[in-house]
């Protein structure tokens, strides 16, 4: 049986790596995003985004498989490596962030409408929406909150 576990982000050293999960991540979902977008974010990735979030590093057996980045509430980020998909790591890290970094808030593209579906399976809402996502791309954002009718 393969063991899973979730640990706070050794820092710089492990970002090549997170990078990796995220480019797996993001080819595998995420088919409307120009190969140019993604290339730009992917380089902003280890400089820019993830030092600006607490990251979360979800391991089985010893090796990253996925990464969550929270700030203030707000989960920033949640990726698992597209060979994972399907076994309930998502779930776990969603629930780790909730539970151990207070997220109550995120927004996911609207385009990606499994992973809007899985937000919402797991009790999050959409209070919002913005035409653009926050650099000003042309990729329409649902802004998410948990529990938000309650």
């Amino acid at each position: 049986m393969s063991e899973l576990s979730i640990r706070p982000s050794i820092g710089a050293a492990e970002y090549p790596t997170l990078v990796t999960i995220w480019r797996s991540a993001v080819d595998a979902t995420h088919d409307f995003l120009a190969a140019a977008d993604r290339d730009e974010i992917e380089a902003h990735l280890a400089s820019d985004y993830f030092p600006a979030v607490v990251l979360s590093v979800v391991e089985i057996d010893g090796e990253p498989v996925g990464f969550a980045g929270t700030l203030d509430g707000g989960l920033e980020m949640l990726f698992v490596a597209a060979a994972q998909r399907g076994g309930g790591i998502g779930t776990a890290l969603l629930t780790y962030a909730i539970t151990e970094h207070g997220v109550t808030r995120l927004d996911v593209n609207e385009q990606n409408a499994l992973a809007a579906g899985f937000y919402a399976h797991r009790g999050f809402e959409i209070v919002g929406r913005s035409e653009t996502d926050e650099a000003g791309r042309p990729y329409p954002l649902l802004h998410l909150h948990l529990g938000a009718s309650s």
